[in-house]
Formats: structure tokens, C-alpha cells, sequence
């Protein structure tokens, strides 16, 4: 498939997996219209790149559903001047996104040879305005802390008070909270007298992993 099919490929998804389901902020889709998503999945997943659903990227991991990369990022409420912190880079796709969207972005990626290859691809978007971490991004990226904005891309046992901390004020954490199979998509607030949260929607992502996430023992 040449890249003009791609193309139309991505505007399909971002017309039929995100508009449709209620996203509609135009900086947000103009991302999800101007990133490669397929450069970000495996040769072997790239003809299923634009659909509906997560795959594979090697080492346990995978790229997640489209609308929900999308639905994260929105949760963020991002507006272009935001420094933020992505916590499990994997392919590097979401962090690409958050490269378009905001001043700069920290990933930080648990699998060392993830974050060489999604360094690799983000530098190949032309973004540089995002950083590539190894590390337990459990305990977040503190040399860079405070972010106006935290998203992590697995699931925790229950919501890292480390992570709160490198909040900056009315900065906002996203994450998925609970064990195997289903969890739940929370959104926290740094607030003037400790932290907001709610509740947004059943998800299912891989385990964190790291000294604030699962031990593979009990996931």
C-alpha cells in the first residue's frame, strides 16, 4: 500500500472510529489525520493499521484502539503550551500524538528496545519536541516534573500517589485502574486542596509494570 492509501486509510478512521463517537475538537483529529499510525505498527499489522481495535508491537505490548488514544488525549484537555509526561512509550504512536498537541512531551518506557525503536520513529515524524525515557515509569520522570498533564498507557493496581505529585496545578493524570481483563479510565485533578477524580469508561489495557504497578505474580 503506497502512502496517498494510508492517507485515505487515516481519514477514515478519524471520520468513521473518532468523530462518530463524539470527538470533535479540530486540533485533536488534525493530529490523529496528520500522524502515521502505520509507521508505528509492525510490518507484519501494517494492512490493519486504520482498524478498529488495538494490535500487537512485540514484547507483550501493543498500540491501542484509535479512539482510545484519542479519548485519552482528550481527557488531557490540552491546549498547545502543556508539558507532559506519557508513561509506557510503546510503539511511540501516543507519544507522537501528544507531540502535535502540546510544547513537550517526556515518554518513558519500561522495554529498552521499545523505546529505541519508538525514538526512532517519533525523530522520523519530524517531531522534536518529544523525549524518550528507559526507566519504571511507574515512579513517573521526576527531573522534568511538574506536568500540566499525565497520561499512562497501563494499568495500575490502583492510582500511583508519585504520579499525583509531579502534577502541576489543574495538571491532569489519565489513567486505567484495576486488574486483568477490565478496568476503569480515570481522570484526576490537581486541585487547590488535594485531588479530583471521576470515572469515564470500562477499558482493557496490559499491566503497568515497575515498584508502583503489578507484580506478574499477581496480574
Amino acid at each position: 500500500m503506497e502512502e496517498k492509501d494510508y492517507a485515505r486509510e487515516r481519514q477514515r478512521m478519524v471520520e468513521q472510529q473518532i468523530v462518530k463517537r463524539g470527538l470533535a475538537d479540530g486540533h485533536l483529529l488534525s493530529a490523529f489525520v496528520n500522524v502515521p499510525r502505520h509507521w508505528f505498527v509492525p510490518e507484519d499489522y501494517r494492512y490493519l493499521a486504520y482498524d478498529d481495535g488495538p494490535l500487537p508491537i512485540g514484547h507483550g505490548q501493543t498500540i491501542s484502539q484509535p479512539y482510545i488514544v484519542a479519548l485519552m488525549t482528550s481527557l488531557l484537555n490540552l491546549h498547545g503550551e502543556e508539558r507532559v509526561l506519557e508513561v509506557g512509550t510503546g510503539s511511540g504512536y501516543q507519544a507522537a500524538i501528544l507531540g502535535y498537541l502540546t510544547q513537550e512531551v517526556h515518554t518513558i518506557e519500561f522495554v529498552p528496545e521499545l523505546a529505541h525503536q519508538a525514538r526512532q520513529m517519533i525523530w522520523e515524524t519530524g517531531l522534536r519536541n518529544v523525549f524518550c525515557h528507559v526507566g519504571d515509569g511507574s515512579g513517573g520522570w521526576p527531573p522534568e516534573a511538574p506536568y500540566n498533564g499525565i497520561l499512562v498507557t497501563a494499568a495500575a493496581p490502583v492510582v500511583p500517589q508519585v504520579l499525583l505529585e509531579q502534577l502541576a496545578e489543574a495538571g491532569k493524570l489519565v489513567l486505567p485502574v484495576g486488574g486483568r481483563g477490565l478496568q476503569e479510565l480515570e481522570v484526576w485533578e490537581r486541585v487547590e486542596k488535594g485531588f479530583t477524580h471521576q470515572v469515564i469508561t470500562g477499558v482493557a489495557f496490559v499491566p503497568l509494570r515497575g515498584k508502583h504497578g503489578w507484580d506478574d505474580a499477581k496480574w
